[in-house]
């Protein structure tokens, strides 16, 4: 009985190993993916009668602000979507596009960091021997983290809503807030 329960955890670890070898070589290498974006980049700027469009600086004073490290500020609160400039002249559409993209880019970072979080939450185990109570402890604060970034990510994604919102009374087209 137990040579058989040795050979079968001997023959499932080989062929985990074996499909882990597999799958690796399905997926090509980030260095792979980077040569084949610049062949691509090189090829497309080659081409006669194409001429490159210039790329587009973000600088952080079109940023929205943030406070604190690690904390990601919603810009919840703040009103009405920043579709014209605080002395009430109309902003480019480039820049608003930027806001859109820069508010974009906040939601997704702090969804990403709320998942990141949520993985490593590890409870000790009912067994456990040494340092469990203060363990968890710490599995708990994560816990309470977590819940104030998907507070956070809640009132960017409604920031986020009332900038499109704006921009639709403003009349201007899904292509600005939608990029």
């Amino acid at each position: 009985m137990g040579i058989l329960r040795t050979l079968s955890v001997v023959l499932a670890a080989g062929v985990s190993l074996f499909s882990c070898a597999a799958y690796g070589q399905d997926a090509p290498s980030l260095g792979d993916v980077a040569r084949q974006q610049r062949q691509k980049k090189a090829q497309s700027a080659a081409v006669p009668g194409k001429e490159a469009k210039p790329s587009k600086v973000i600088t952080n004073e079109q940023l929205p602000s943030q406070t604190g490290g690690g904390n990601f500020n919603a810009g919840a609160g703040s009103g009405a979507a920043p579709i014209s400039s605080p002395d009430g002249t109309k902003q480019s559409i480039e820049d608003i596009k930027a806001q859109f993209v820069a508010q974009k880019h906040q939601i997704s970072s702090l969804q990403a960091h709320i998942d990141e979080v949520s993985e490593s939450i590890r409870f000790a185990p009912g067994n456990c021997v040494a340092n469990c109570v203060q363990w968890n402890e710490a599995q708990k604060q994560k816990q309470r983290e977590v819940e104030q970034m998907q507070t956070q990510l809640e009132e960017a994604r409604k920031h986020l809503q009332e900038m499109q919102d704006e921009a639709r009374k403003q009349n201007y087209g899904s292509s600005i807030y939608d990029p």
